[in-house]
């Protein structure tokens, strides 16, 4: 409870700032998914036919997953909360015309034909009698599909739109319980209060609930168009992969720079998302840098088969770097000397008991063999597939979370998994990183990657990031992970010091 309470007041303005982007979210995602439902289903009330097609259509659209949908909604429009958006209001457009749908076409017949009798038009009957009837099942859609935005909207946070999500996956991430709570409490509140002040609205006229609705429109609005204009000026926006690592670099990044021209204008954006995620925002200028890797360029971002296992780090990074510039008018600048490559890992008891030093050594233990892999790794070439094939060894394996996959082996739910050379736990939780004898990984060291214009328009950038260049090594990486994730300090304050200790920019700062 300490550690909790901490946590909270430590990141009480990150908290704030993740409360107000949830809530930017969610009521753009239901105002538009109410402009879209509603009229839809007044003007299907004669057509039956259609208007349960149209509910059937908006069922099946809410039955599709929430992490496929968004993936989808990438190559089309990008990343940030414009596909945050999109799919918050397809999950949201059914509760509402179903309920709209059904608000209305329950009303006593009566009642309709008393309003033709008056003389009542179409527009006047809707707006007298029909709305004010049927709101309050209305609002009963309204406010379902708003506890399903505030609930799904957590998810945003793997494209890089923000809110909540940010402490779900980044407590995930850094095995930081309370910062997980802290996002799941705040957005199981925050679906509470909208519930609460939906049901408030019940209790109001037509008119108040239409202006009152109106109002908080016209105010989004506004925000939206304010932070457009903000955003508009010269800024360096750099992001980061999920994870200590990529924030502990792009913290370096923004010190080297603000070192280097104080004045500069540097948005950090940490745990973005995966790399098709960042490589997709740069291409669309929604970023302007972000560390990549050199094995994951030639592996999986640009075009053309390439035998890394059997390049060495010169030529993988130069084929990397003319790649890139080549097929997409991007610059890569040149790489750290640490080598955050794959590497397969056992608990240290585990492989005392059985002599296993490297991958080949497993062989000896195959059928006890019982992994944790993330996705990823099981379909990579460099992954599990090329284990089967390079090292001859199949066993059984579970795919998991990447950030779960070492609570897995600590608690003794499987014996190996997947990790990386800079892991902070294979530190902390005493584990062994088995020596890839047959050179089955290759080799993959970090780099900033940015748009060609952007680096030929500020030379000084481009300086001021080559000065990592050759610099921190695999166990200091892994020392600055094993910082952040388990002594819970700052990434900030972890690169700072990095680059204050080793000279790379003045101690003032």
């Amino acid at each position: 409870m300490a550690e909790f309470v901490q946590t909270l007041i430590e990141k009480r303005a990150d908290l704030w700032q993740a409360i107000g982007q949830h809530i930017w979210l969610s009521l753009v995602s239901l105002l538009i998914a109410m402009i879209i439902a509603i009229p839809i289903a007044i003007a299907v009330q004669k057509h039956k036919r259609i208007a349960e097609l149209l509910n059937q259509f908006a069922g099946v659209l809410q039955t599709i997953p929430s992490l496929a949908l968004l993936g989808l909604l990438i190559p089309i429009v990008g990343i940030g909360q414009v596909p945050a958006v999109i799919a918050l209001v397809i999950y949201a457009i059914f509760p509402i015309y179903q309920n709209t749908f059904v608000g209305i076409s329950s009303i006593d017949d009566s009642l309709e034909e008393a309003a033709d009798a008056f003389g009542m038009t179409r527009f006047e009957k809707l707006r007298r009698v029909e709305l004010p009837i049927a709101m309050p099942v209305i609002l009963t859609g309204i406010r379902q599909a708003m506890v399903l935005i505030v609930g799904t909207a957590t998810l945003a946070a793997l494209i890089g739109s923000g809110g909540l999500g940010t402490f779900i996956l980044l407590g995930i991430s850094r095995n930081n319980n309370s910062m997980t709570l802290i996002g799941a409490i705040a957005s199981a509140l925050l679906a509470i209060a909208f519930s609460l002040l939906i049901q408030l609205l019940q209790r109001l006229r037509l008119r108040t609930i239409l202006i009152s609705i109106g109002v908080v429109l016209l105010a989004f609005l506004g925000i939206s168009g304010f932070q457009t204009i903000q955003n508009s000026s010269q800024q360096i926006v750099i992001a980061g992969k999920m994870g200590s690592e990529p924030e502990i670099l792009i913290n370096m990044y923004k010190d080297l720079i603000k070192d280097d021209n104080p004045r500069a204008d540097v948005v950090l954006k940490p745990d973005f998302g995966q790399t098709s995620f960042l490589f997709n925002a740069l291409k669309s200028d929604q970023i302007t840098i972000y560390p990549e890797f050199t094995g994951t360029v030639l592996q999986g971002l640009v075009k053309g088969k390439y035998d890394v296992q059997q390049m060495p780090a010169t030529e993988i990074y130069d084929t990397a770097k003319h790649s890139l510039n080549n097929q997409f008018k991007m610059q890569y600048l040149k790489p750290m000397k640490y080598n955050n490559t794959y590497a397969l890992v056992v608990k240290q008891s585990f492989a005392n008991k059985y002599h296993l030093e490297t991958i080949s050594d497993l062989r000896r233990v195959e059928s006890r063999l019982h992994a944790g892999f993330d996705l990823e790794f099981i379909d990579r070439p460099d992954g599990y597939k090329g284990i089967k094939q390079k090292y001859n060894l199949a066993f059984k394996y579970k795919s998991m979370d990447p950030d779960l996959r070492y609570e897995a082996i600590n608690k003794g739910a499987v014996n190996i998994v997947d990790g990386y050379s800079t892991d902070s736990q294979i530190r902390q939780y005493h584990l062994v990183a088995l020596k890839d004898d047959r050179n089955l990984f290759p080799v993959y060291q970090g780099a900033p990657l940015m748009k060609h214009k952007f680096a030929q328009d500020n030379p000084r950038v481009v300086s001021a990031l080559n000065k990592l260049s050759g610099k921190i090594s695999e166990r200091q990486m892994q020392q600055m992970n094993y910082e952040v994730n388990v002594l819970k300090r700052s990434a900030a304050s972890v690169a700072k010091n990095y680059l204050v200790k080793h000279r790379l920019i003045g101690g003032d700062r």
